[in-house]
């Protein structure tokens, strides 16, 4: 736990995240996260937020190492999509039991990761160390080294019980254990002033593949999105592009960081949700890669192209903004999408009343009240019973938010929609706007709202005096 701890350290001390910024120098160190009790870490703690982004890495063996209930149903767990090999939506486990505890899982470990090299002969294996092996003591990287040189093949340790912290320590964990571990490792074939990484987009629903056509219209390629979509051996040639955008700053700040340190990738944080801010980000990317050499025509390609796809955008939102003019939405989400959903709700014509912020930093706060212009619709924790009375006396037309708080809306008989990872619709880019904007409208104007908001038929000519005594 010695090198766990100094890496954690590390870590909570990063320089590019926001929350540290405006810390002084003692309480930087002393980080912002906790421990977490093991066995009570499920559903947040750093294990999964580990595993959250690393396993769109999608032809790698992602093997965890810990009794079964640690690994979890895999299959579109978070709905990010692969346009190659679906191996990592395989559970891999050693699924450790009490023998193990008793003399180690060590050897179990080992056979584990022979056995999947042996099976599936991936370019890589990703063993994940969770609670249980971490209080034994077993040895995650001597085994993952041990197994490398044996089999031929980079075994890559992910250290990260769950116990020593939230998932957003998990997040900047993984991405340590691909700084420590792939990138850097392989060269590219070929290299063109055009080339990118995408840092802390999934590809949930698909996303990425609403952008990448602009992009390539352009000549620009993504070398590497970390990790949405990408493969082993895009992410250890990574450290050869020429300019990166960070998607989400709170999970992966450390990786665009270091590797603008390590290897002089200069870096911007956007989003690509909204039509303004989809263009901003392919202005950015332009500017970033001719400042690093490529051919000042690339902006005049990019006016043109954002030109070209915002009219076409705003022409298709058209119909929908007449429908939607005066619909108040309530936001209940975090991180990046406190703010770029925000914009994007925006243009589609509503009036946002709230939006969450627990899980946002400074930055994103700053842009929301430039986008919002009112503090008091930033919500830092609203409880369901708070929520739940701002949808029942109808502040709000709609929610949008993740699948943990949509029974909040149902049972205030509001329409929902589902923004969180484990949406089903991709809304990034131009058509991704349009889609969000034709979702919002398909969940106001759905008949089944009117319908279950009227009395039972039975309650029109029963009273409850009457009910009881029909009863009795």
């Amino acid at each position: 736990m010695g090198t766990l701890g100094s890496k954690i350290q590390q870590v909570l001390d990063e320089p590019g995240c926001a929350t540290n910024q405006a810390k002084p120098s003692f309480d930087r160190k002393k980080g912002c996260n906790r421990l977490l009790a093991p066995g009570a870490a499920a559903g947040g703690c750093a294990f999964d937020g580990a595993k959250i982004a690393l396993q769109p890495i999608t032809d790698v063996v992602h093997l965890i190492h810990g009794p079964i209930n640690c690994e979890g149903h895999s299959w579109d767990g978070r709905g990010a999509k692969s346009s190659g090999s679906n191996l990592y939506r395989t559970s891999f486990t050693t699924a450790m039991t009490e023998q193990d505890i008793i003399f180690g899982g060590e050897k179990h470990l080992y056979k584990a990761i022979k056995e999947a090299v042996r099976k599936y002969n991936p370019p890589a294996v990703f063993v994940y160390q969770t609670c249980v092996p971490a209080m034994i003591g077993d040895d995650l990287e001597a085994v993952c080294k041990a197994a490398a040189k044996k089999l031929g093949k980079p075994v890559i340790p992910v250290n990260v019980p769950g116990f020593v912290g939230s998932k957003n320590l998990g997040n900047k964990l993984a991405g340590e254990a691909l700084l420590d571990y792939v990138i850097g490792t392989e060269e590219p074939a070929e290299m063109t002033p055009y080339d990118i990484n995408i840092i802390g987009e999934y590809n949930l629903s698909g996303e990425l593949w609403q952008v990448k056509p602009l992009l390539d219209e352009l000549g620009i390629r993504i070398l590497a999105c970390i990790s949405g979509d990408a493969t082993y051996h895009e992410v250890a040639r990574s450290h050869r592009a020429r300019a990166a955008m960070m998607v989400c700053s709170k999970a992966m700040i450390n990786v665009a960081r270091k590797m603008e340190e390590r290897y002089g990738i200069p870096y911007f944080e956007g989003s690509f949700y909204g039509i303004s801010d989809m263009s901003d980000a392919l202005r950015r990317i332009a500017q970033l890669l001719v400042d690093r050499g490529a051919p000042a025509e690339l902006l005049g390609s990019t006016e043109a192209v954002i030109e070209r796809e915002e009219a076409r955008a705003w022409d298709r939102i058209a119909p929908f903004k007449t429908r939607l003019a005066g619909k108040r939405a309530l936001l209940f989400t975090g991180g990046v999408k406190s703010w770029s959903v925000v914009a994007a709700v925006q243009e589609a014509g509503l009036t946002v009343i709230g939006t969450s912020v627990k899980k946002s930093t400074p930055d994103d706060k700053e842009r929301i009240k430039e986008i919002m212009k009112n503090d008091a619709h930033m919500f830092d924790d609203l409880k369901p019973r708070e929520m739940y009375k701002m949808l029942k006396e109808a502040l709000a037309d709609i929610m949008l938010s993740g699948g943990r708080t949509q029974f909040v809306a149902l049972k205030a008989k509001m329409p929902w929609l589902d923004i969180n990872q484990e949406r089903h619709h991709a809304y990034a880019g131009y058509e991704g706007m349009v889609a969000l904007v034709s979702e919002i409208d398909k969940a106001l104007s759905n008949p089944i709202w009117e319908q279950i908001r009227k009395p039972a038929p039975w309650e029109s000519f029963i009273t409850q005096d009457e009910f009881s005594i029909h009863v009795a």
